[in-house]
């Protein structure tokens, strides 16, 4: 089920999006030094090395989020979009293809945000694991296990699934009932479906800028409680 897989993306985002609310700057691009130690660090199976290459990436979401700014899009939903393209972007990028992981990443992103711009506002109830839910920077598609990987072994599938049962108990917790439907519609929780606040905003019958501060006080609660998790 999509479900699991949402949740982890969903952590993973969760983290990136606190550290943009709250430092209100992005860190500097890695020098091409450092991106190949931390490419080659990634490959070899260190997890903190692909949050360095996200983190560091960041300020390249930002810079890409301002061409689609718009009267008729929010930077808060592009710069989300926008990093979940990113996060595809370090998960799926292949270095012996000849590619810059910069001018990858901006591909994905693009991609990203122009399929959140173009889909439809019909949501689907299941998906599959192995559904397409993008495109890469080459055209290709990507599903869900892409971006989680098929290398899993038991103990990784075990610990994710800890980790995902945590998070489902802070989200009951810590959060109000409308917190927890915005948070639901805004990242698919629920059915994989991600929503414009605008459009949450019409199901609600509230303004989209209200949304906005109760997506923005939600996560904020989260984050506190998820960098809680031991």
């Amino acid at each position: 089920m999509i479900a699991d897989g949402i949740f982890l993306l969903f952590k993973e985002l969760l983290f990136f999006l606190g550290m943009i609310g709250n430092n209100g700057s992005f860190p500097d691009p890695l020098s091409a030094e450092d991106e190949k130690m931390y490419l080659e660090r990634y490959y070899n199976g260190d997890k903190d090395a692909r949050r360095v290459l996200i983190e560091h990436n960041l300020r390249l979401v930002a810079h890409i989020c301002k061409k689609f700014n718009t009267q008729n899009t929010e930077n808060d939903d592009l710069i989300s979009i926008g990093t979940i393209g990113l996060i595809k972007a370090i998960s799926t990028y292949n270095p012996k293809k000849n590619v810059q992981l910069a001018t990858y990443a901006a591909r994905c992103i693009e991609n990203e945000i122009l399929m959140s711009i173009r889909s439809s506002k019909k949501h689907r109830n299941e998906v599959s694991i192995n559904d397409s839910i993008g495109i890469d920077g080459e055209g290709n598609e990507i599903s869900l296990m892409d971006i989680l990987g098929t290398t899993y072994d038991f103990c990784d599938q075990v610990e994710a699934k800890m980790q995902i049962e945590k998070l489902r108990s802070i989200i009951d917790s810590v959060l109000k009932p409308r917190e927890k439907v915005v948070l639901e519609l805004r990242y698919g929780l629920k059915n994989g479906c991600f929503m414009a606040q605008r459009e949450i905003a019409e199901i609600l019958g509230i303004s989209r800028s209200y949304v906005s501060r109760i997506e923005k006080k939600a996560l904020q609660k989260l984050s506190n409680a998820v960098n809680n998790i031991p």
